[in-house]
């Protein structure tokens, strides 16, 4: 793959605790490049898309959309991130969820059977499909202990922690749904902590 350092090549060679990856040049010939718009989507809720994302630039929402039209907003992907529906990574499985872009953003997206196929023959890529897939459990069970334990303003205080930078790239409703909260409930709580700061 030509051009800057890929994002996904970075995030593999982290996961594999090496920068050796056999036949990498086999997965660079079939590694996508996507640039959305913001307002643009990903994929779709329910259907048939078996790949992985690395966001090399950019913020997208990752949701769930209520038959009638109610978005519930599962998590963020940024820069250096990676997202799937996990579900439609097995075989006949659809999407669960869709994926928007908040902003512009470049992404990097392969076939997972690709990689199931080199994981299949190589430690190293059986290793780093391994730990992106820990990756991927610990971040859903974190998300879970908060929504079960965390009142509202503690989901919010604990979301700023672990990502200040996001927290002002996020729109105000959006980071509302998130949270499980309404637009106007999230405001109070800012206004809240801010108040409390001062004082």
């Amino acid at each position: 793959m030509h051009g800057p350092p890929s994002t996904f090549k970075a995030l593999l060679e982290s996961a594999a605790g090496s920068t050796d990856l056999p036949e990498w040049p086999r997965v660079a010939q079939a590694l996508e490049v996507r640039r959305i718009d913001a307002g643009g989507t990903a994929f779709l809720q329910g259907v048939e898309h078996p790949h992985v994302y690395a966001v090399a630039s950019g913020l997208l929402k990752l949701c769930y959309l209520g038959e009638d039209g109610t978005e519930w907003i599962k998590s963020f992907a940024h820069e250096g991130r990676f997202f799937a529906s996990i579900a439609a990574l097995a075989p006949g499985g659809r999407t669960t969820f869709m994926v928007t872009a908040l902003e512009p953003c470049v992404l990097e997206r392969i076939d997972y059977r690709l990689l199931a196929t080199l994981a299949r023959g190589h430690l190293a890529w059986s290793t780093a499909l391994h730990a992106l897939t820990l990756v991927f459990a610990a971040r859903k069970e974190e998300r879970e202990r908060e929504l079960l334990t965390l009142d509202a303003e503690g989901r919010y205080r604990a979301f700023c922690a672990a990502h200040p930078d996001l927290a002002a790239r996020i729109p105000h409703k959006d980071l509302a749904r998130h949270l499980g909260v309404t637009p106007v409930g999230l405001n109070r709580i800012v206004m809240r902590l801010r108040r409390q700061q001062v004082a």
